[in-house]
């Protein structure tokens, strides 16, 4: 499938992977709708994209703004086709050190707040009977990694979302994919948390020694485009570890099955 006049409402955009995909979907032929929280950055990113962009700046955890600007978005798109929920915050330390706040930061920067804008979304896509939603997971979203309790719990999370998700939906015409990278060239480590909150302020060498934004996107869009449901994009170990555990194609369709089959009519059945 292509991508060429579509609706992509990326969050995240300002840097990254999230303006790699911007790129990436530009020059697909896409129409671009970039959220983050940095407008500088953002504009900079469209000015690299070029062609039809909706810079839209806001912060995903505040709920208050999120339909107002799912409302901005489907009157300047005339309907959202694709939503990337990309932005995140990761976190370096060890549970035992780590204040509860840091947890309650993380989960709602990178469970709670995609979840909310999905569920804003949702309703225009599936009237439409069409429409994708990605989650950028991480390979820290299959398995656990020390130092990144907070960040696993939430990534873990939301795969756990998209899945149930996709099995509630496929059957509407709407795709899910997760998508897991490894280690990335990005700035995810400087960014990170630190025990008390803090911004860590220096990157991690398996980050600096990464994949190329630009070349982990073009895995992510085309398997995408491929229809793919759990896109792992990373080498090494990390490939390892994130196909050991990756959900078989089977058990996917058996469970989006289930919605073919009657499962919401039974359970309603059987709780009367």
């Amino acid at each position: 499938m292509s991508f060429a006049g579509q609706a992509v409402w990326i969050t995240g955009a300002s840097s990254g992977i999230g303006a790699a995909l911007a790129r990436a979907f530009a020059a697909a032929g896409a129409r671009l709708i970039l959220s983050g929280r940095n407008l500088a950055a953002l504009d900079e990113v469209a000015a690299q994209c070029g062609g039809d962009c909706l810079v839209l700046p806001f912060e995903t955890t505040d709920n208050s703004v999120i339909a107002p600007a799912v409302e901005q978005v489907a009157a300047w798109s005339g309907g959202i086709d694709v939503l990337i929920n990309n932005a995140g915050i990761s976190q370096r330390s060890l549970a035992v050190d780590t204040d509860y706040s840091v947890y309650e930061r993380i989960v709602a920067v990178d469970l709670l707040a995609p979840i909310a804008l999905t569920q804003a979304v949702l309703p225009g896509m599936v009237a439409r009977g069409s429409g994708r939603i990605a989650m950028i997971s991480s390979i820290a979203g299959k398995v656990g990694v020390p130092m990144r309790t907070a960040y696993c719990a939430a990534k873990f999370g939301i795969a756990g979302y998209a899945d149930a998700l996709r099995a509630e939906v496929a059957h509407l015409g709407l795709h899910v994919h997760n998508i897991y990278p490894g280690s990335v060239r990005t700035d995810v480590s400087r960014n990170a948390l630190t025990a008390d909150g803090s911004k860590r302020g220096v990157s991690d060498k398996v980050i600096d020694n990464g994949i190329d934004p630009d070349e982990a996107v073009a895995q992510m869009l085309a398997d995408m485009a491929q229809g793919e449901r759990e896109i792992i994009v990373a080498e090494g170990a990390e490939k390892a570890m994130g196909e050991a555990r990756r959900t078989p194609d089977a058990m996917l369709d058996q469970i989006g099955a289930f919605m073919a089959a009657g499962y919401v009519e039974r359970m309603n059945r059987d709780a009367e």
